[in-house]
């Protein structure tokens, strides 16, 4: 669990959408991220840094940013993350500096979290809109976790005791996508996407001119 953070100094004047997307391992979150990632170009996901080793056909600095413990420590300990979460015995985080400029420029950002992150990241920005991607059963969830191979036995009963404890959180998101039919869950997650950019925070600053003119 991690620790409490303070408040970081973050301007409300963004231009851009923050999404957080959280699920249990094996809910299909990655797989819906990267499908809407390559239909909408203004999108732009967020590079978590992590402790954990790469697993087969991750990329540094695509995929992660995979430094050790000890760097990873470091950098916490100077503030640099937005949030930070110990999950499955491994540290992952948020740049704090890229989310910033990211948003202060008009780009959405989608970030792929845990719930502890989301947690915190929600105390410094409330505008944040949370999604919550279901499985369409636990047995289900197990299946894909079994499916993809990458994970020893321990591991696997690791990630569904997790996967308990996350799906308690589920009533703190926005909104819930349940991924039993993927096109149907990818169709929900755009429009999550658009309502987002209707949201009045990001309209009325990337519009100055036309508040002046309508005397907002």
């Amino acid at each position: 669990m991690a620790s409490p953070k303070p408040k970081a100094n973050l301007s409300p004047a963004y231009q851009g959408s923050m999404l957080m997307i959280v699920a249990p391992s094996g809910a299909g979150k990655s797989s819906l991220v990267n499908a809407l990632l390559q239909e909408d170009t203004a999108l732009k996901l967020s590079l978590s840094t992590t402790t954990r080793a790469p697993r087969p056909g991750e990329v540094d600095g695509k995929d992660y940013r995979f430094i050790k413990r000890a760097e990873f420590i470091a950098e916490r300990d100077q503030g640099l993350f937005l949030e930070h979460a110990e999950v499955h015995g491994n540290f992952y985080g948020t740049s704090k500096a890229w989310i910033e400029t990211q948003m202060k420029t008009g780009r959405d950002v989608v970030l792929e979290i845990d719930w502890q992150g989301a947690q915190q990241i929600r105390q410094i920005i409330p505008e944040v809109q949370w999604i919550f991607i279901f499985p369409p059963s636990f047995e289900a969830l197990e299946e894909r976790l079994r499916k993809r191979g990458q994970d020893d036995e321990a591991t696997i009963e690791r990630r569904l005791a997790a996967a308990h404890l996350e799906l308690q959180h589920a009533h703190e998101a926005d909104f819930i996508v349940i991924n039993d039919d993927f096109e149907r869950a990818l169709i929900d997650l755009r429009q999550v996407v658009a309502a987002s950019r209707l949201r009045s925070g990001p309209i009325m600053a990337r519009n100055p001119a036309l508040l002046k003119r309508l005397g907002v």
